[in-house]
């Protein structure tokens, strides 16, 4: 499962990140790193972009930048 099929009002937390691309790179300056903690907050009309909710903020990514990060659910308990 990666960023770009998260179900709304569900946490996720990041567990793997393919890197190899320098724009991926970018978001994990960000914050977009393992052991975060991510929530899927809202799409625009037609899916793309997708906004994040991580640390109080959000951020906005495409579809094809979202699908390099692996995430799975997170614990009830955090």
């Amino acid at each position: 499962m990666t960023l770009a099929s998260l179900q709304r009002g569900r946490k996720y937390v990041i567990n793997g990140i393919d890197a190899t691309d320098p724009d991926v790179q970018r978001l994990m300056v960000l914050g977009l790193v393992e052991g975060t903690e991510v929530e899927l907050a809202s799409t625009a009309i037609g899916g793309d972009p997708l906004e994040f909710r991580m640390f109080g903020n959000a951020i906005s990514l495409r579809r094809e930048q979202a699908r390099h990060f692996a995430v799975s659910p997170a614990e009830k308990g955090e």
